[in-house]
């Protein structure tokens, strides 16, 4: 290490040591922090919130909102909510800006996150706007409800009603149980063994599930679809996946069973390798490669699991 380096170094260990850190009363406010991001030449400043789940055996309602910022969601075992808040602006001027209101009432939890200032204009074509993170620990079985202004939402090990929402950002849900919405309006989504009820919807952005979801609906505007679905999933009603650009494949396990409808529109093509019977259209026998739709039972049938794209080639494997 340099001289320079070094100064560098001493210095900013001594702003350090200026910084305040503030511990107030228990059971809400647990502390506060700031300092200067010196790569990303951001000032940030840190709070943590804890809310206790008293009663054995309660699941927590969890409302999540930030105007702009990552949500990052994943299961403890512990009987309460701790929720990291950190906001991040060009100085602490633009971070005063942000406010976060929260409240508990019994299991009832709710942390918004808002901006009263405006986006920053630093050059020709470049802005720069405050965010505020979310890093939130809750118990496995939890509702949530979670929305990003612009950013993205990641949730790993829990188990409930978790509707799930950003205006601009990715989704990524790791091991789900219950029932899942993931909305986006620009963004591709990673739905990795959940189970249960499961949407997914974005207007621009692959999608990919694997799990043994009962109920499945997928839809994307312009993005490609992949579906892994695992032994012992049984469909408690019928499934669709749709894309209005983008090709589909899907996965099934050898023992699976619905009534299949395969919809490449009609510049696209089906290739199928499974055995299907009363088979209809493109790819019906079985490891064939034609435009137009493909009907047919697989298994014992049952419940209708349909695939459409408006331009793509649809897939389906047995494995």
């Amino acid at each position: 290490m340099n001289l320079t380096t070094r100064t560098l170094v001493r210095e900013v260990m001594s702003m350090a040591k200026l910084l305040p850190v503030t511990i107030l009363s228990a059971g809400v406010l647990l502390g506060s922090g700031c300092r200067l991001d010196v790569d990303g030449q951001a000032y940030i400043e840190r709070e943590q919130k804890r809310f206790p789940i008293e009663a054995a055996g309660t699941i927590a309602d969890l409302d999540l909102k930030t105007f702009s910022g990552r949500i990052e969601v994943i299961s403890w075992d512990r009987p309460e909510v701790l929720v990291e808040i950190e906001k991040r602006g060009e100085d602490k001027e633009a971070v005063s800006k942000i406010a976060v209101t929260s409240e508990q009432k019994g299991s009832k939890i709710s942390i918004d996150v808002r901006h009263s200032g405006r986006t920053t204009f630093v050059g020709i074509g470049r802005f720069t706007s405050p965010s505020a993170r979310l890093i939130v620990s809750v118990p496995r079985k939890c509702n949530i409800v979670a929305r990003s202004g612009d950013g993205s939402i990641a949730l790993e090990r829990v188990e409930g009603q978790l509707d799930l929402r950003t205006d601009d950002g990715s989704i990524r849900v790791v091991e789900s149980r219950g029932q899942l919405l993931a909305e986006s309006r620009d963004g591709s989504m990673t739905l990795d063994d959940v189970t249960g009820h499961v949407e997914a919807r974005t207007n621009d952005g692959s999608v990919r599930v694997s799990g043994t979801p009962g109920v499945l609906k997928v839809r994307t505007g312009d993005g490609s679809v992949s579906l892994r679905i695992r032994d012992g999933a049984v469909m408690t009603d019928d499934w669709m996946v749709t894309t209005g650009d983008g090709s589909v494949t899907v996965e099934l396990p050898k023992d699976f069973s619905a009534m299949i409808e395969a919809d490449p529109g009609s510049d696209g093509r089906v290739r199928s390798e499974l055995v299907l019977t009363n088979a209809t259209g493109a790819g019906a026998d079985g490891k064939r490669r034609e435009r137009g739709a493909m009907s047919g039972q697989l298994g014992a049938g049952g419940k209708r699991f349909t695939l459409r794209t408006g331009d793509g080639t649809i897939r389906l494997t047995n494995y």
